[in-house]
This record gives C-alpha cells, structure tokens and sequence, in this order.
C-alpha cells in the first residue's frame, strides 16, 4: 500500500473469458467491468474514492499477515489472512459459465474465530450511478439502467449510508458462500450458482486448458501462468482479445499518459495469437481469425487498428471527471481516439499471425484469402504514406521506420503464404515482390544512420526507437547484419534506464505530442533479451530475461511498464502485450521459437 492505496503490482486478476476483476492483496474488489471488459464498471474504486465501488471483507482487528496464490494453473485466487484471533482464507473465482457473469466469494474459517465486516458499494457507470437496491429472488438486486446484480448468500446483510453491510464470525471448517451475478435488468435473474460446486468447474477449465501447452521451456511456471493471464483476456463469445482488463492506470504516477486498454488491438491480438500457436493452442487462432473477418466485414480498407471485443467500430474517446484517477492522474479516458490513426504495421502483424496459423495446419479459408488480398491491395497504395507508428503518437504522422519495416513484412508473409497454398495469380505475386524489394531498400536507405551505426525511429532522424528491435525477430535483416548488431547496441546506449528497456525518449523532439515521462516499456525489455540471444550475448540475454521475471508482481502478473526507482509497475493491468513477450521470449531462449510469424 502507499498512501493509503494500493499498488498496481498489488492487484490479483480473475477472469470468467467474458469479462474481469481485480483484487487487492487484502482482498478488496476495486475494479470489475460488467458484462463485457470494455462495457462499463460496477467497482471503480480503482480509478477514485472507495464510495465509488468495491466489495470487501476485513477483521474488526488488526490484519497481521496475508498471504496469497493462484490455486494451481488457475484465475483462482486464495487470500489467507491472519489476525491475533486466528485466520480465514478468502477464494475468488468467476466460473466461466453462460451469459451471466458471476463473481463468487467463499470465506473460510483456518484456526481460531475470526470477527468479519462485508462491505458491499455498487455504482454503475464508473461511479456515477447509485443503484435502486431491493431483496428479491431470494437474494440483493441492485437495478441501474439495463444492468442489475444480484448477491446471494446465507448471510443477512442489511443497508447503511448507501452501502450494503454485514456482520459475521467464521470458524474453522465453516465455508460462508457470497455470489454476485449480473443480469440484465428487463429480465429475471439467472438461476444461481452452489459455490463449491462452481469452484470445482472452474478449477477443471483452467487445469484442462493449461496442460493442452506443448511447449517445454527453463521457464514453465512463468510461461503457463503468463498464457492463462493471455486466455483470461480473451472474450470467448466472440474470440476477440482486449490488451487489458483496465483503463487509465497510467504510465506516470500523475501523468496524463493514462488510456482506456479494454479493446481489441489487431497488433496485440495478432502477437498473443502467434504466442498461443507456439505454444499449441489453435482453438484461439481459429476463433481470432473469424472474429477479424467479422470485424473488418466489408471494405479492407476501411479496417482499423483496434475494435470493441464484438467488433464494434466506434470507440468514441472522452473523458470521467467524477473520478479522480489512480492517484491522482488524470484524465480519466473512456474510449480510444487511436482507434481512428492511420497505423501501418498492424497489416504486417495481422499477415504474419495469417502466415503462420497456415504454418500450424489451420487452412486458409477462401474468405480468409479474400481478406488478405484485399488488404494487401489497399497497402499497395498507401504504404508510403507517413503514420502515427506503434506507439500511437498523438503529434503529427512522420514515415517511422518501424511502420515501413512492417509494411515489408505484410508483403513478405502474403507471399509465402501465397506460394504455398497456390491462392494467387502470378501478377499479383510479381508486383508484391516488387513493392516487397522497394520496402526493403527504402528502409535501408532512408531509415538507416550511418553516422549512429543505427536504425532510427524516423527517416531522417537521429532518435532511437525500442520498435526498430522486431527487426531480425522478422527476418527483415539478419541478426548477423553489422547494422542489426549496431541498432541493438545503439538501443542499449541510449534507451537503458536501469537495466531496463524506454521505447523511446518522450522528451526528445516532442514526437508524441504530450507532456511528461513514462516508465520503462516492459515489451521491449524482452525484446531486447531476444535480440541478445540471437547475436550471440546469450548469458546477457538470460539475465536480463530473469530481471525481467523478477519485477512480476506475487502472482506472476505484468503491466506495461515499470518504474525501476521506486520499483512500482506502471500502465494497464495485467497487459497482454507483456505476457506474450515474456512467453515468446522464454521460447526463443529455449531455443524452440521461431521467427515471430515465420
């Protein structure tokens, strides 16, 4: 805790596959998104005070220990906490079950006699709105709108200053259940859930699905809990993949870098869907790959960057101020005006994500070859154009060297896959080689400075960008090329900060347009670990890898950034974008990962 807060790398994250929550280490419910993770929050206390939302349980005495773990491969999460007076353990878990979400509580008595206090605040719509609360169907129904919850449990709970209370011991063998559920407020509540029963269904899913990981590396815990972390940001309705669970937890403790994460990145979900296939898993790939058929529908070239997790197209970007921000930075972001930038490289990740589902057995659909042609089409004539990159800057477009370098690999990775599945005619692939070799030399000439032995962010440009180390993970060059070697070593010089990896200078050049810093970017920590491994520093590479391993939080758990000062995790919560680096990574230093989408 500081400041009477809890740390970001404090959270716990549960998942049913539909939707999330996050748990602090005493075990307060301060974020949980219903009934999708990029719908609306009924526990915001996350991003505000407690009034704003958040279910908790705590001893009328002083809490002297806590203790916590995932049970197994699992999003099931035990708390022990001990008093003077004795001990319980807290499970919390959300079943994936349905169309309703459920998120159930078992408090259980460990030794002694233990005095509780339940503290139940529901506001809908990030806090705004108090809920019209009444006993009904044999449970606590909280309407606001078109959202309801209903809690269920044998305890008596009662209303005081608009909060739901109860009062109540827990001795040792007694297993007390709590089961919250939403609903849709039109219609009558689903039937509910017996707790032990749902936690064995619960505990059966994540058991079977982690072992189905074929992969063996040095780092299995690490890798299998990274990959749950992957499966519990997906949205199984529709296989899309949000980057985050959260919003605006942001990359400067009072900054405004602070954005809303709860969407569809096609650059995020094509990586994670490159991760899941070199680690086994094709059931994702195959679900992703409809979604993004769904989601571009019509014209290719028309597709965005990112999308709701049901494809929806409008992410409409504004602003919360009735919520403070995680302390104290604001703004507080709904939305993502990204969603409408021009970023070229999320062809090239979509395209090798396509390449190597058809590299893993999963065959390339005629509609699926439709798409990509018609994508492939509109690059044709816009590949040259300036972009807002990677990092989605929010200052003018510029011709990143990252955004090319990809552009060369959504035209490499079509062609492949066009000359092994025989789906294009000759002068579509002539004119692609073509624009694939005039790529190449562009990025060579323009993107290169002789004078810093580098690759630079921009044609042109002196600056560095962390991006620019995807280049031999691609096969764009050779790690063995004196210019990958010299942008790797010209990115320790100039983008190390503590052991530790910035994607680029903020500050220099204002190229992103906002104000401030931000912490470490932890992808291109691993990035460089990769990159370190292939040309040949492979004992620097493990150690930085393992630094990487140890700034995870208790329970494994990764944000997008880091602050290596006060040691503090920065950015959305947990971060796809993380995970599928630590795993790749830890394949590729196993020696069994190939080039990313080759």
């Amino acid at each position: 805790m500081e400041n009477g807060r809890a740390r970001i790398e404090d959270y716990a994250f549960l998942s049913d596959t539909q939707t999330g929550a996050l748990i602090s280490r005493e075990g307060c419910v301060d974020w949980l998104c219903i009934p999708r993770f990029d719908s609306g929050a009924c526990f915001a206390a996350l991003l505000g005070k407690g009034e704003n939302g958040r279910w908790r349980f705590f001893p009328n005495e002083k809490i002297e220990k806590v203790r916590r773990r995932y049970r197994g491969n699992s999003l099931i999460l035990e708390t022990e906490i001990e008093t003077a007076s004795g001990a319980v353990r807290l499970t919390d878990f959300m079943p994936p079950r349905g169309k309703n979400p459920d998120l159930v509580r078992i408090v259980e008595g460990v030794r002694g006699e233990v005095a509780l206090q339940m503290e139940l605040i529901i506001r809908f719509d990030y806090g705004k709105i108090v809920p019209w609360v009444r006993k009904r169907h044999g449970g606590l129904e909280a309407i606001a709108g078109p959202d309801a919850l209903i809690l269920r449990s044998p305890i008596e709970t009662h209303g005081k200053d608009l909060t739901t209370v109860a009062k109540f011991n827990v001795k040792p063998g007694e297993r007390i259940p709590f089961v919250l559920t939403w609903f849709e407020s039109h219609q009558e509540p689903p039937k509910p859930v017996t707790a032990d029963n749902a936690l064995r269904d619960t505990e059966q899913f994540w058991t079977r699905w982690s072992e189905q990981c074929r992969r063996k590396t040095l780092w299995e815990e690490a890798v299998i809990r990274s990959l749950v972390v992957l499966k519990g940001l997906t949205y199984a309705p529709t296989g899309g993949l949000v980057a985050a669970l959260t919003t605006s937890l942001p990359e400067e403790i009072g900054g405004v870098r602070n954005w809303d994460y709860r969407y569809c990145w096609l650059r995020d979900a094509a990586f994670t869907l490159i991760a899941f296939m070199n680690a086994g898993y094709v059931d994702e790939a195959i679900a992703w790959r409809e979604w993004l058929l769904r989601a571009i529908a019509g014209a290719p070239s028309q597709m965005q960057i990112m999308y709701g997790v049901q494809g929806e197209r409008r992410l409409a970007e504004f602003e919360v101020p009735w919520l403070n921000g995680y302390e104290n930075s604001q703004p507080v972001r709904i939305g993502n005006a990204a969603s409408e930038q021009f970023q070229m490289d999320v062809y090239g990740e979509v395209m090798a994500a396509m390449y190597r589902a058809h590299v893993m057995g999963i065959k390339n659909e005629e509609a699926d070859w439709a798409l990509q042609e018609g994508l492939m089409k509109f690059l044709e004539t816009n590949w040259q154009k300036p972009d807002h990159g990677i990092w989605e800057v929010r200052g003018e477009p510029r011709n990143f060297t990252h955004s090319k370098m990809m552009a060369w690999l959504a035209f490499d990775r079509t062609i492949k896959l066009a000359e092994v599945c025989n789906c294009a005619v000759g002068e579509n692939l002539d004119r692609w080689r073509k624009i694939r070799h005039q790529i190449h030399r562009e990025v060579c000439e323009r993107g290169y400075n002789a004078a810093k032995n580098s690759f630079t962010q921009f044609y042109g440009g002196e600056t560095l960008d962390a991006s620019l180390l995807i280049m031999p993970l691609i096969g764009f060059l050779s790690e063995k090329d004196p210019r990958v070697v010299g942008t790797v070593e010209a990115i320790q010089r100039e983008l190390v900060q503590d052991g530790f990896v910035l994607r680029y200078r903020p500050e220099e050049k204002n190229v992103d347009g906002l104000p401030g810093r931000e912490g470490v970017f932890v992808p291109c920590s691993f990035w460089l670990a990769d990159c370190l491994y292939l040309i040949g520093r492979k004992k620097e590479a493990r150690e930085l890898f393992e630094r990487l391993l140890d700034i995870r939080n208790d329970l494994g758990l990764l944000s997008e950034e880091y602050n290596p000062s006060s040691k503090r995790q920065l950015g959305n919560f947990p971060q796809a974008f993380s995970h599928v680096s630590l795993v790749n990574c830890a394949l590729l230093l196993s020696d069994q990962h190939p080039a990313i989408g080759g």
